[in-house]
């Protein structure tokens, strides 16, 4: 498929640039102005392209319990969102469109899923996701969320005696799921990725983490994991280890330019030297670490120490969204209480840049995706400058970073094909997909969660909190 996008305007060094784009079988083939016309003519007149965007971490069928999960901090909220987890297929895929829908609608033409198995129903769970990326057509990086080791080893157990029920699979059953999941479901040229992802040191042994190092070596595919988001995930570690997790992710190997990393909150200047040292990248999740109380990663020394920093949405019942450029506005602006040198806080162009170079460098793909370089793969989106949220004319990337652009996109792209035109999904019919969320749900304002009673007076011990009466959510 070829076409010429016409009179875009595209961010140049000194400013901007009205140009024509030439894609030619799914590449970007010529930049420039007044181009001969290849293939169709798509008229950008008053429109911005950019490089598509990277949700470059989330988990899909959280969406079913967005807005429900109470103001609690990760371990607890994890505690309430295994116990309500769907349980059917259907579920994830009909998750899975919503996901990618929002991503699209926002800038987004690549979605990281770290996605939660239904039990017993794991292989169905992943088919289901790929079934709902393809339809949609977005570029999806499957990365299914595997562990072996119960909820409550999760928390720092502070000198006390606490058994450890065993998970409900073992480390070598992990581990033979993912290898068939990778022979059956990874797939580039159809958009469909996949990555090993152990949750993270909380929940996963040191044999889970080789046992992925050795299939991300020998089908030449990125890792993921979750790292420290929390504080009491940072104690844990060195009850583990006796040293950082990141340090222990050093020692076995599991760091490496083709890891990504998210959250990375409670990290020293030490743990950030080995990132940078190990070329991994870090996945800049605000809305969540915001919404759960984790706290505010340190962007701005990562930047500055060279590592690799993109951005994602977290899942829909951490962040309740997949708006992806609401992430990356307050993904940026939040940085500049933390640290005085206004020189150092992130310009609209750097948030443009690390949302799409930096989500593609973080998987392993910085020479295909993530800018407007000819010989590139075609994800771009065209955003509508007449639409009222960016308007009136000023510096439109800061009008888009900055504000709160609403339907702004205009068209998107993926591998050159043409998924939204006119503000709208092409391949689905979004109308479906929200009767289907719509009757799979139903109204709630409270459920009684029996396992964040459970663990929720431990949990505050550890954490040095006092005891309270419970506030209607346990």
């Amino acid at each position: 498929m070829s076409f010429t996008l016409q009179q875009v305007l595209v961010p140049v060094d000194d400013g901007y640039g009205t140009v024509d784009v030439q894609i030619a079988d799914s590449h970007i083939s010529a930049i420039a102005p007044n181009l001969d016309v290849v293939g169709t003519a798509v008229d950008g007149t008053n429109k911005l392209l950019l490089p598509g965007f990277f949700n470059a971490h989330t988990h899909s069928s959280e969406m079913w319990q967005r807005g429900i999960i109470p103001p609690v901090p990760l371990e607890l909220w994890l505690a309430e969102l295994y116990e309500f987890a769907p349980l059917e297929p259907e579920q994830v895929y009909i998750s899975a469109l919503g996901t990618a829908v929002e991503t699209l609608l926002s800038g987004g033409t690549s979605v990281v899923d770290h996605l939660v198995l239904i039990p017993g129903k794991e292989l169905e769970t992943i088919e289901a996701a790929v079934r709902g990326y393809k339809e949609i057509g977005i570029r999806a990086f499957i990365a299914p969320l595997i562990q072996d080791e119960s909820l409550n080893a999760g928390i720092p157990s502070a000198g006390t005696e606490r058994e450890h029920k065993a998970y409900l699979r073992s480390t070598a059953a992990s581990l033979q799921l993912m290898q068939e999941a990778i022979d059956k479901f990874h797939n580039p040229e159809e958009g469909i990725y996949f990555l090993v992802a152990p949750t993270g040191i909380q929940l996963c042994s040191d044999a889970l983490f080789e046992g992925c190092i050795e299939l991300s070596d020998r089908y030449n595919i990125c890792r993921h994991s979750h790292l420290l988001e929390t504080k009491a995930q940072q104690l844990l570690a060195q009850e583990k280890y006796g040293c950082s997790a990141v340090e222990h992710l050093k020692r076995i190997n599991y760091l490496s330019s083709k890891t990504s990393l998210a959250h990375c909150v409670w990290l020293n200047d030490d743990d950030i030297a080995i990132l940078a040292e190990t070329q991994s990248t870090v996945v800049h999740n605000p809305l969540s670490n915001l919404r759960l109380g984790s706290g505010i990663a340190p962007i701005l020394k990562y930047r500055q120490a060279g590592v690799n920093v993109s951005f994602g949405c977290d899942g829909a019942s951490s962040n309740d969204s997949q708006d992806l450029l609401e992430a990356i506005k307050i993904g940026s602006i939040l940085h500049n209480v933390t640290d005085l040198d206004y020189h150092q806080w992130i310009s609209p162009r750097e948030s443009v840049e690390m949302a799409a170079l930096g989500g593609a460098k973080g998987l392993n793909l910085g020479d295909e995706l993530g800018s407007l370089t000819v010989g590139k793969k075609a994800d771009l989106v065209l955003y509508d400058l007449t639409n009222l949220s960016l308007l009136p004319r000023t510096d439109p990337i800061g009008l888009l970073i900055w504000g709160r652009p609403t339907q702004a996109v205009d068209s998107a792209w993926v591998n050159g094909k043409q998924i939204v035109a006119n503000g709208n999904v092409t391949t689905i019919n979004v109308d479906d997909l929200k009767k289907e969320l719509f009757e799979r749900s139903q109204w709630v304002t409270k459920r009684q969660s029996k396992s964040i009673s459970e663990i929720e007076s431990h949990y505050r011990s550890v954490m040095g909190l006092p005891e309270r009466a419970a506030k209607g959510y346990s």
